[in-house]
């Protein structure tokens, strides 16, 4: 699989007039939206779609600015950068009540305390036995978890690309980045692979990709969580 959000090989570029900057923030404005779809998830409806739009707009112009003239890799880099820029946001704002804070912390806590009386990771009969959850209760904890993930990754992603995007007289650097990158996913199995691509390439909620892929929402989280925790590792 190839590598949805490669890094770009050179940040060095003159800088964008206003009106090109206008131009090009209309023009790449359904890049946001689809990041502001995926990311919804996280915010329960806790916060405004517009909001997060604007947000994603001002994080669309700072990867303008940081890039210079789009290309064809422009996109990859652009959705790292608008993706980190509503997290931050989101985290800023602190949106979840403190109930389900606390409700998902206790939750996770029974599960690692389940997981060390097994030797295992639990099943998600045993977990929703364990814990006294529904099937409801248990998808939404799911849920919460992989969207924890994908924040995670994603705050990966940025930090690498930042990193990158400081060598800036060793594009070597930048080719070596993206090639661990896409050695990354090619530890991953065929269906992590998948999961993660039409993530992050194809710019799917994990919901439609359920539907693609024929799996409950739950199993797709659970392949989902699995796939980055191995990337994670492979990139740190």
């Amino acid at each position: 699989m190839q590598a949805g959000y490669a890094i770009a090989d050179e940040f060095v570029a003159a800088p964008l007039s206003a009106a090109d900057e206008q131009r090009l923030l209309v023009s790449f404005a359904p890049l946001v939206k689809r990041v502001v779809k995926q990311l919804e998830l996280q915010t329960g409806g806790g916060v405004d779609r517009e909001d997060l739009q604007q947000i994603g707009l001002m994080g669309l112009l700072d990867a303008l600015r940081r890039y210079g003239t789009p290309d064809e890799k422009f996109a990859a880099y652009a959705s790292v950068r608008v993706r980190g820029a509503i997290l931050d946001e989101l985290r800023r704002q602190d949106w979840r009540p403190r109930t389900v804070r606390q409700e998902t912390h206790k939750m996770r806590d029974g599960v690692r305390e389940l997981a060390r009386k097994l030797g295992r990771e639990p099943t998600a009969a045993e977990t929703q036995q364990a814990l006294g959850l529904t099937v409801e209760q248990y998808q939404e904890y799911q849920l919460a978890q992989s969207a924890e993930q994908l924040a995670n990754f994603d705050e990966l992603l940025q930090q690498l690309t930042e990193q990158s995007g400081d060598r800036r007289h060793s594009p070597e650097s930048h080719l070596l980045l993206q090639r661990s990158i896409e050695q990354a996913l090619r530890r991953l199995n065929d269906r992590e692979q998948r999961v993660v691509q039409l993530y992050y390439e194809f710019d799917l909620s994990l919901k439609e990709i359920a539907r693609v892929l024929d799996l409950t929402e739950a199993r797709v989280c659970q392949i989902n969580k699995l796939a980055l925790k191995k990337l994670r590792e492979l990139l740190q």
